[in-house]
């Protein structure tokens, strides 16, 4: 028998951008649509740190047809010269060679974003042809790549006067699942870069669907807060704005007080979105939290036998953006998603207390506005409090009778588990008798939830349906909220395919958004999908999900003689349709609900769900042309 051995002559050497096409999952996170989206980030941040070096003032994104991209700035331009190294021009170098780019020595840019260097090779590596056009020293070079493989030499193709950089990029059908690019994804992404870089244009144009959009914003981050305040009530209509340099740190941070009880603070590292937060937002809420309450004992507003306000009273109806651009950005995480410099918490913390001490003594009248706001979001925080332990005595001595309202399932094992919230006592009874109940539970609800943007937590936590969700759930809610206790890792939100069941859908969304977040994060949630129609034609039945499917099917099978039935609930449908159709896994279709984005999750609830009826009926009459199944 001959024994496998394994010597020098095994290990295997990937050279150039092979590592990349190998495992693409590893630079650019995967290859479905969120890294076929990193490719245009990836490039995008080459332009813009010639914007931050302060080279480049412009730059336009081109979504071509065919879903080809290009990417044109007005900055210096790549190289074009010899490396002395390594004898080939410094732009193919950078092309194809991973870690290869002026931001490693410290003298190309003093802050960078992008992928540590990596970035536009790994673009070069996943596209099936790459083409680059410098302008400098007034000519224009050009040079092609295919697959990561040079596929010309660097040439001068004639002559001009600007100079900048032009890449334009087809990504490989080999590698990505879909290759198909989200106008409204890119044009999100776009315009945050344009509020975080002050006086940069951005230009961003679709020729599929003849759109353009110009992005320039002189106020940056206060430009940034008008926007996310636009569909809210202010209590001070003067933006709290600073920017400026310490240790060579730049720190620019905005805030606005609004009516409303969500907290929102984004923050940003070299542009890139932090959404884990990291040193320098730990920075900005410690001295924010401090600054309030030493001003309000100072000014008598806090007596001295009171507490201290915590920052959660403090940051309530808060939205503030804090960024920062550092040389040297330590970031936890392939995704990037936490700044872990530790250096960074002192200097934000020093900047924004001295900043913002100054604005208060300067502003008292906005100051008293904001202490008002945090006293009275103390007191509801207590009763809240209060109402968490009636909620938890209450549940513990209810929890013999759970089962009357909550059919839950055998298996002990949350991964396996699932939790499906229905929509109504009938489809509720259906969907019982239909389960699984090995690893399926069913919590039906009497009517709609309370829509929890318009309401404090004590209020929330009076609403019976909402204690009995986290009740089910396990993990507690907002500030306490524990991921691991959750008692399914699929918690399915089955309603009615009409006007009422969207509803209820929305309602359910805000809340495990505003108060459950990380079930969202993990992947936890997810909707059913009923079917609208069966069609019946002799002995055929067929099960359809759209008014498409219907026509289709009509045109496939003919007219005559077919009878169709709409569920307009999911009562209407017996146990056993709605298993075969809506439970069973192996023949039921699901929608996981992602968290691309939370500054446009944000938004969206709130003009939906939010006091302001201007923006929802422009939202609806915008998105109404694409509406499916509308049943008044």
């Amino acid at each position: 028998m001959k024994k496998d051995t394994y010597g020098a002559e095994q290990i295997q050497v990937l050279e150039g951008l092979e590592p990349v096409r190998k495992r693409p999952g590893m630079y650019i996170g995967s290859t479905g649509p969120k890294g076929l989206h990193h490719l245009v980030y990836e490039v995008m941040d080459n332009s813009i740190d010639e914007a931050l070096a302060g080279r480049c003032d412009k730059i336009v994104i081109t979504l071509h047809k065919e879903n080809v991209v290009s990417v044109v700035d007005n900055g210096h331009g790549i190289p074009v010269g010899i490396h002395p190294q390594t004898g080939v021009p410094a732009l193919e170098l950078v092309m194809t060679k991973l870690h290869a780019g002026g931001k490693f020595g410290g003298s190309g840019y003093k802050i960078s974003g992008g992928l540590h260097g990596v970035g536009v090779s790994v673009v070069n590596a996943l596209s099936q042809w790459l083409e680059v056009e410098v302008y400098t020293g007034g000519q224009v070079y050009f040079q092609r790549f295919e697959r990561g493989i040079k596929a010309s030499e660097l040439k001068v193709t004639g002559k001009t006067k600007k100079t900048g950089t032009k890449v334009t990029f087809s990504p490989d059908p080999e590698i990505f699942e879909e290759i198909e690019f989200d106008y409204n994804i890119l044009n999100q992404r776009i315009r945050e870069l344009a509020f975080l870089n002050k006086g940069l244009e951005l230009v961003f144009v679709d020729e599929n669907s003849g759109e353009s959009n110009k992005y320039k914003f002189d106020g940056g981050l206060r430009s940034y807060i008008e926007f996310l305040n636009k569909n809210r009530d202010v209590i001070h209509k003067k933006i709290i704005y600073f920017e400026g340099t310490r240790d060579d740190v730049a720190v620019e941070f905005a805030m606005q007080y609004h009516n409303g009880y969500q907290e929102n603070i984004f923050s940003f590292a070299n542009n890139i979105n932090t959404q884990e937060g990291g040193s320098h937002e730990i920075g900005f809420k410690s001295a924010l939290t401090r600054v309030i309450n030493d001003y309000a004992r100072k000014n008598n507003m806090l007596k001295n036998g009171n507490s201290n306000l915590t920052g959660e009273d403090i940051r309530e109806g808060l939205t503030a953006i804090i960024s920062v651009k550092l040389h040297d950005p330590q970031f936890e995480g392939q995704t990037k998603t936490k700044l872990g410099n530790t250096d960074v918490r002192g200097i934000v913390d020093s900047f924004t207390s001295d900043e913002l001490n100054f604005f208060l003594e300067q502003n008292p009248s906005v100051a008293r506005r904001i202490l008002d706001k945090s006293i009275s979001a103390s007191r509801a925080r207590e009763a809240a409090r209060r109402a968490r332990e009636l909620t938890r005595r209450k549940n513990a001595l209810e929890i013999s009778s759970l089962p009357g309202k909550l059919a839950d399932c055998s298996v002990k094992d949350p991964a396996m588990a699932e939790l499906f919230i229905v929509e109504g006592e009938s489809a509720g009874g259906s969907a019982k008798q239909g389960r699984d109940r090995r690893n399926q539970a069913i919590l039906p609800l009497r009517g709609k939830i309370i829509n929890v943007e318009k309401a404090r937590l004590e209020k929330i936590l009076a609403n019976e349906e909402i204690r009995t969700i986290i009740t089910a759930l396990g993990t507690g809610i907002g500030e306490e909220f524990d991921l691991s206790k959750a008692r399914y890792h699929k918690v399915i939100i089955m309603t009615d395919a009409d006007v009422d069941g969207a509803h209820i859908r929305t309602l359910l969304l805000t809340f495990f958004y505003r108060y459950m977040r990380p079930l969202l994060e993990a992947g936890y949630i997810y909707i059913a999908q009923p079917p609208l129609f069966l069609v019946k034609k002799g002995k055929m039945e067929k099960y359809l999900y759209s008014d498409k499917e219907l026509e289709n099917a009509l045109d496939e099978i003919g007219r005559d003689g077919i009878v169709i039935q709409r569920y307009k609930g999911l009562g209407e449908m017996n146990y056993d349709q709605l298993s075969d159709t809506t439970m069973n896994a192996e023949t039921r279709t699901l929608l996981r609900v992602s968290l691309e984005d939370a500054i446009m999750a944000d938004d969206m609830f709130n003009v939906l769900m939010g006091d302001k009826v201007e923006p929802r009926r422009e939202f609806i009459e915008k998105h109404a042309s694409i509406v499916k199944n509308l049943d008044v």
